[in-house]
């Protein structure tokens, strides 16, 4: 079990650009040290494990995995959202969603699959294709495909390569196996337009009726979270990027 408690370091290591000497001299210990963890000729502490990913910035979840591969309890809790202990961070994300209307604004997990929405933003969604929004509802693939809102965005080759983009960032940050499946599934290899819509920001151009809607997003966390679904949790809030845009979502 050390062994692959070292396995899992050496890869996160890796993938964070880090030498071992990099990684000691950040957490406060010899490169031998580190040497002997990654090979499984040392048996790291729990609390060693734990300073070791978060100098690494390891997510929650896969710090747990290297805690349990070495043999030691979890560190941090894991709860649904909608589980006695997360009713706090449940009404939260209520008060977000309900806070940010007429506006539309949505609650993402990792994956990108749709936690919570307000109504705003399911009032966007009235002609996609019913499979399409059936639980678990993936948000990316609702946008991009063609039964789903990509015949109603004016500049979607633009917003496709914006979520493709930032899908291998966050892939290349947590390596989530459901990241690279939608990758593999959604991406074309066509890279950046060859047009891009003026304005400080890629916005979403939706047309909804005989209006085009200009919506910029922006994303949310909860900081420093000590909880797993807490840690994964991300709000994505829509603003309107014009006076049209303002105007008929606030009608």
């Amino acid at each position: 079990m050390t062994q692959e408690t070292g396995v899992l370091l050496r890869e996160w290591r890796r993938r964070r650009n880090m030498s071992q000497l990099d990684l000691a001299h950040r957490a406060g210990v010899s490169s031998r040290h580190v040497s002997f963890i990654e090979t499984g000729r040392a048996r790291p502490t729990s609390a060693m494990i734990l300073r070791l990913c978060d100098q690494l910035a390891v997510p929650l979840r896969e710090q747990n995995r290297c805690l349990l591969a070495a043999g030691y309890a979890p560190a941090h809790p894991e709860h649904a959202l909608d589980a006695p202990p997360m009713a706090e961070v449940a009404a939260a994300v209520d008060a977000i969603l309900a806070a940010h209307l007429p506006f539309p604004a949505l609650v993402v997990d990792p994956g990108w699959d749709l936690v919570a929405a307000n109504d705003a933003l399911y009032a966007l969604l009235g002609d996609v294709a019913p499979h399409l929004v059936e639980p678990p509802v993936n948000v990316v693939r609702l946008s991009l495909d063609p039964e789903g809102l990509a015949p109603r965005i004016v500049n979607l080759a633009e917003w496709r390569a914006h979520l493709l983009a930032r899908l291998r960032r966050e892939h290349d940050a947590d390596h989530d196996p459901r990241l690279a499946d939608l990758l593999a599934e959604l991406d074309d290899g066509a890279g950046e337009p060859a047009g891009t819509t003026p304005g400080l920001l890629v916005p979403l151009l939706l047309r909804v009726g005989d209006t085009v809607l200009s919506l910029l997003s922006t994303t949310t966390v909860f900081g420093t979270p000590r909880e797993v679904t807490v840690s994964e949790l991300a709000i994505e809030a829509f603003y309107p990027g014009n006076d049209e845009t303002r105007r008929a979502l606030l009608a």
